[in-house]
């Protein structure tokens, strides 16, 4: 259940800063991300729409993206900031990929800029992932 949001941690002040830099013209949905690696760094990802609706890129992709550019590819912590009534999840396709660079017990904050937040696992998020093992033969 969504609670309160206690005083602002790093990457909830990252994704929340990022956010701003969202490219949302078409639906005026901001969303910001920020993860933290394995390594102690905090990437940061915003949505970025484009006039043809799919060809979009979500906040958590970026962040994803930018913590691969740096040659990083284990994520320990995610936080994901929209401006909506209730903490909004990642896409499919965002669980998905938070999944191939996180661990399951992975923390995940949902955040709103009202100040609610929710605190769940990738695992929570995505049960049932596919992974690497499916394409395994015994």
């Amino acid at each position: 259940m969504p609670q309160s949001m206690p005083e602002k941690t790093s990457l909830l002040e990252a994704a929340t800063a990022v956010r701003e830099n969202a490219h949302a013209p078409y639906s005026n949905f901001k969303v910001g991300a920020a993860i933290l690696s394995k390594g102690g760094v905090t990437y940061q990802g915003c949505n970025v729409e484009n006039v043809a609706y799919p060809e979009g890129t979500c906040a958590e992709a970026g962040a994803i993206a930018a913590m691969v550019a740096a040659g990083e590819k284990e994520l320990t912590e995610v936080c994901v900031i929209a401006d909506s009534p209730a903490p909004v999840p990642p896409c499919g396709g965002c669980r998905q990929k938070l999944a191939e660079f996180g661990a399951r017990d992975v923390k995940v904050t949902l955040a709103t800029t009202d100040g609610t937040i929710l605190t769940t696992t990738i695992g929570d998020l995505l049960p049932g992932a596919f992974d690497a093992s499916h394409m395994e033969r015994s």
